[in-house]
């Protein structure tokens, strides 16, 4: 879909998705489709807003939400696309008790809905990291001088990042575009800053940092040849055969040159903010969805307000989480 299409501002997106056609144009861009066949003979029903399809099959009826994050949900897509603006433009995140206010639905219902909008702003792209990529690991979890003594006693079994859960990222570091060479030799005047491509990261949840874990997922997400970065941690050890490892030792230094891991530790920063300053609470089990959201919006800086929602507005389609999967609720 054309990104000039959408508004530049919240109060723009406010206004331009109180129009239910706008709403339509941002489910099927490229025109009303019927989710069971897909085909496009199809005639709206005014009075209820909805389609029907005119080839014999069950479900023939259909809404704009059917298919997507938004399906049985009785909230108005009005209020869903505004939510997944502010959601997918604020640096630090938003909390479910702002939206509720903003929105005019209670807690329960915003926390359920940014959850679906986390779940649009996955990543299922299969690329893997290549170039130079860092790798590093940090501790997510309450601090142990915060816990109440009973909690502290069953939470804390050791010291350091016992009792916290385990991230480990991956940060594919940015650097010139493919073309860059050429438009160099085309153009006199092209600036080489202004192709630089932005670093990208990749997080994922582990039970432990030992060898074997960290092994697999780096094997798992980075292209072998590549030159990898990390701290001293002997996890790292024995990549070579497959990868250019260097580390840094962080008890004598933190930068050597090009070997560091500052740009994954750029990102801990960003997360921690959201996680301690909106979010304040984050439970382990709900924790990979905050990473996406963080690392969906670390991923894509570089774009506008306006195609930054674009990109998760094309990703609603065919991914759905109900309430109950949602609290664990099911068998």
């Amino acid at each position: 879909m054309d990104t000039m299409r959408y508004p530049n501002t919240l109060i723009e997106a406010i206004r331009f998705f109180s129009d239910f056609d706008n709403c339509v144009v941002v489910r099927w861009p490229n025109g009303v489709t019927c989710p069971t066949c897909n085909s496009r003979d199809v005639r709206f029903i005014a009075p209820r807003r909805t389609w029907e399809c005119k080839n014999k099959h069950s479900r023939k009826q259909f809404s704009a939400k059917i298919g997507t994050i938004f399906e049985d949900s009785a909230i108005n897509l009005d209020k869903w696309f505004t939510a997944m603006w502010i959601v997918t433009n604020c640096k630090n995140g938003v909390s479910s008790y702002e939206i509720a206010r903003d929105l005019g639905v209670t807690q329960k219902t915003a926390w359920f809905m940014l959850h679906r909008i986390r779940l649009a702003m996955h990543d299922q792209e299969p690329t893997m990291l290549s170039g130079h990529v860092e790798a590093d690991e940090t501790f997510i979890g309450g601090l142990a001088r915060n816990m109440h003594k009973h909690k502290k006693e069953k939470v804390i079994k050791g010291r350091g990042g016992s009792g916290k859960t385990i991230v480990m990222g991956l940060l594919e570091r940015g650097g010139k575009g493919e073309k860059s060479q050429q438009k160099i030799i085309d153009s006199l005047d092209y600036d080489p800053k202004k192709d630089k491509k932005p670093s990208r990261v990749k997080t994922a949840i582990v039970a432990n940092t030992d060898r074997k874990t960290l092994h697999k997922k780096i094997r798992e997400k980075v292209e072998k040849g590549t030159t990898l970065y990390t701290d001293a941690l002997t996890s790292y050890q024995g990549l070579e055969p497959d990868y250019v490892h260097q580390f840094v030792d962080h008890a004598e230094t933190y930068v050597s040159g090009a070997v560091h891991t500052n740009g994954m530790e750029n990102f801990w920063t960003l997360l921690k903010r959201s996680i301690k300053g909106t979010y304040v609470s984050v439970e382990p089990f709900h924790l990979f969805r905050y990473l996406d959201e963080q690392s969906f919006r670390f991923n894509e800086r570089k774009l506008t307000d306006s195609e930054r929602f674009a990109e998760v507005a094309s990703s609603i389609a065919d991914r759905r989480i109900t309430y109950k999967q949602l609290t664990g609720s099911t068998k």
